[in-house]
């Protein structure tokens, strides 16, 4: 079946620590869609799922996806309900990182979005770079 026209987009991250593995997730996702939504995870968020506050602001990186030129509306993400998600922007693929891939809840997407017609896009995860080795690098800093 050939996806609806134009293509809608989706992807969703913190964001926090901009570096480019983000870059080029977010070109990626962009080449393979028409319009690209970007869910920021606000701050409260990212605290209860990931247990630590962005280094970087939620309205300051809500600022740098939006300026990005492959970003066509930046949204904020404000839970990890993927469907209520889906419900508000009607988007056509769902992208994110392939080091996702295989997983049980990602699995779990692909199955509840095929039905309706959403595809789950793996991107090239960029091991060389990730948020998480920029803050231990900046801990050793301070």
């Amino acid at each position: 079946m050939k996806p609806p026209s134009p293509i809608v987009g989706y992807t969703t991250g913190v964001f926090d620590l901009f570096h480019i593995g983000h870059v080029n997730l977010l070109r990626a996702a962009a080449q393979r869609c028409d319009t690209l939504v970007v869910g920021v995870t606000t701050d409260e968020l990212s605290l209860s799922r990931k247990g630590k506050t962005p280094v970087i602001p939620f309205a300051e990186r809500v600022e740098i996806v939006s300026s990005l030129r492959w970003v066509d509306h930046v949204v904020a993400q404000t839970s990890m309900d993927k469907r209520a998600a889906w419900d508000e922007i009607r988007f056509h693929r769902m992208f994110v990182g392939s080091d996702w891939k295989g997983t049980p809840s990602w699995d779990a997407f692909e199955q509840e979005f095929a039905p309706l017609g959403v595809e789950v896009v793996y991107l090239p995860y960029t091991q060389e770079t990730s948020s998480t080795i920029l803050r231990e690098a900046l801990s050793k800093l301070a």
